[in-house]
């Protein structure tokens, strides 16, 4: 994954990004957690959400069962579950 992206921070590399698609009623989306890089090697954690597969601003829900599929899904992730200390 060689993305880069603009953070309040500065560039930043994209290192693993993890998606939880989600549905409510007939209305499809997706929340997004990704784990970013700057320059500095700081590491950032960024919670998005997206709709037809465009990233999107504002708050991000998830149900406690979502919670647990993120758990899950983390292990597949393990640079991203390391940064959020799970």
């Amino acid at each position: 994954m060689a993305s880069r992206t603009a953070t309040p921070w500065g560039p930043a590399d994209l290192v693993e990004e993890l998606t939880l698609r989600q549905q409510v009623g007939g209305r499809r989306f997706a929340s997004v957690v990704q784990l970013l890089e700057t320059e500095k090697g700081e590491r950032l954690v960024r919670f998005a959400y997206s709709t037809d597969g465009i990233a999107r601003r504002g708050p991000v829900t998830l149900r406690e069962r979502d919670i647990a599929r993120l758990r899950a899904d983390l292990a597949r992730h393990p640079a991203l579950a390391e940064a959020l200390g799970w």
